[in-house]
């Protein structure tokens, strides 16, 4: 079986997944605003050899019929959350392999501005930042909050691709990869290697110089996670590493072959020129019982009223005004569609027992760190996985819990002491030669042109 891929999870607030754990009293992203609440969590990461730690983001928040309301201030549903590219800048020290993988949203952001930002990561950590490409799912109140025009689904992943377009321009084309010389006796950067920027799309525009030079990778590695049929379209299309949200193997292996189909029809290698990874949640025990009783004790810190609210968060679909035999199937929404499909024909009564313990999280594997194992191995060797990305339920002692006792079992052999050669994030995850862009993907053609 091929090694395995490993990632964490987080968010830059004090709950995560549209659940509320702040309460539970092992839980220490209550302190999320705390420089060393992230660097003891990367610390533990980079010491287990994960190949990174991803923030997600968001720009919106649960509102219900234009109202939000109270119980997501009592329970810190979806605000207060910090800057996600700050959090990683302020932990880049702490860390020399970690991969760091930010979110950024094609809705809401300036490319231009956007590039110099995440291109300054990439210098600052040698290599090792990653892009989680989103067009913002919770895209109606965001666009109340920048004054922007609400724009449906499938618009905002054509307006995500000439996003794209111009983001490579800045990545690859502004500045060739060795046009700083940094010669004190000639040029510290060869003017015939650097080149104006001329973009006139759809949605963006763009006329001037890169403010960045060529970082490390030129273009971070692509992170995306789009499961709609217009998604996974752009997934195929630009993504390095893509993550499903999870569900039963069949679902689950469907989806992994229609990726690997879709990215092979973009003229990518559907094997080496992406890596298709899957969340997971997990409880650990010495027994399954132990493990369920734990479980339980996190269930109980939960609010039943947390579970509207926070779907309307994700979909913009009040739960409780359908009836609780509607099929999840004939609910319609032009925000995140991923978490109607994601329940097939479930009913709204189901779906909603479901969030209250779960939210967007994957419904966890409760047990011993064996059965645990087990069941990942055998998801991954049926779904042709690349990897796991490990959703923490209480944080951090989910992600410790899971580097000490679950990850030996699932690693084909045992970590040993790294050699002083520090690779890029993308010659990690892909076992790339180069730390860039390949030759097939459509950002490439953009190099040094």
């Amino acid at each position: 079986m091929k090694p395995l891929l490993f990632g964490v999870f987080e968010n830059a607030q004090a709950n995560d997944s549209g659940t509320a754990t702040w309460r539970h009293e092992k839980n220490e992203r209550i302190h999320f605003d705390r420089l060393d609440y992230w660097t003891n969590l990367a610390r533990i990461c980079e010491e287990a050899d994960l190949d990174w730690l991803f923030l997600a983001d968001a720009w919106g928040w649960s509102e219900i019929d234009g109202v939000r309301p109270e119980i997501c201030d009592i329970e810190t549903l979806d605000l207060p959350r910090l800057d996600p590219a700050i959090v990683v800048a302020a932990i880049i020290h702490a860390t020399r392999r970690l991969g760091l993988v930010i979110t950024g949203s094609t809705f809401v952001e300036a490319p231009y501005s956007f590039a110099r930002r995440i291109a300054t990561l990439d210098h600052l950590a040698e290599g090792r930042i990653g892009w989680n490409v989103v067009t913002t799912g919770t895209a109606e109140t965001a666009a109340s909050a920048f004054g922007k025009s609400m724009i449906n689904h499938d618009e905002r992943y054509n307006m995500a691709d000439d996003f794209m377009e111009l983001a490579y321009k800045l990545f690859e084309s502004a500045w060739e990869f060795d046009a700083v010389e940094r010669d004190r006796e000639g040029h510290f950067s060869n003017p015939v290697k650097v080149h104006r920027i001329e973009h006139d799309g759809p949605y963006f525009k763009c006329d001037g110089y890169g403010n960045t030079h060529y970082s490390p990778q030129g273009t971070p590695v692509i992170f995306q996670a789009g499961s709609s049929s217009r998604g996974l379209e752009f997934a195929a299309r630009h993504g390095e590493c893509i993550f499903l949200g999870g569900g039963d193997v069949d679902y689950v292996a469907e989806q992994v072959q229609s990726i690997r189909q879709k990215a092979k029809r973009n003229g990518r290698n559907p094997n080496t020129d992406i890596k298709i990874i899957c969340a997971i949640s997990c409880v650990v025990g010495e027994t399954e019982e132990a493990a369920e009783s734990r479980y339980q004790s996190i269930l109980k810190v939960q609010r039943p009223e947390v579970a509207a609210a926070s779907y309307a968060m994700f979909t913009g679909i009040d739960l409780s005004k359908h009836s609780i035999e509607t099929k999840m199937s004939d609910l319609q929404t032009e925000l995140s569609q991923s978490q109607i499909q994601r329940f097939g024909e479930a009913k709204v009564g189901d779906v909603l027992k479901n969030w209250h313990a779960n939210g967007v999280r994957p419904i966890p594997y409760v047990g011993t760190a064996e059965l645990i194992a087990n069941a990942l191995l055998e998801m991954a060797s049926k779904c042709d996985l690349d990897g796991f990305m490990l959703v923490p339920v209480v944080q951090p002692l989910s992600t410790i819990e899971f580097v000490e006792q679950v990850l030996p079992l699932l690693r084909s052999e045992p970590v040993k002491p790294k050699a002083p050669l520090i690779l890029t994030l993308r010659e990690r995850l892909l076992g790339a030669a180069s730390s860039v862009l390949s030759d097939s993907h459509p950002g490439a053609v953009r190099r040094g042109s």
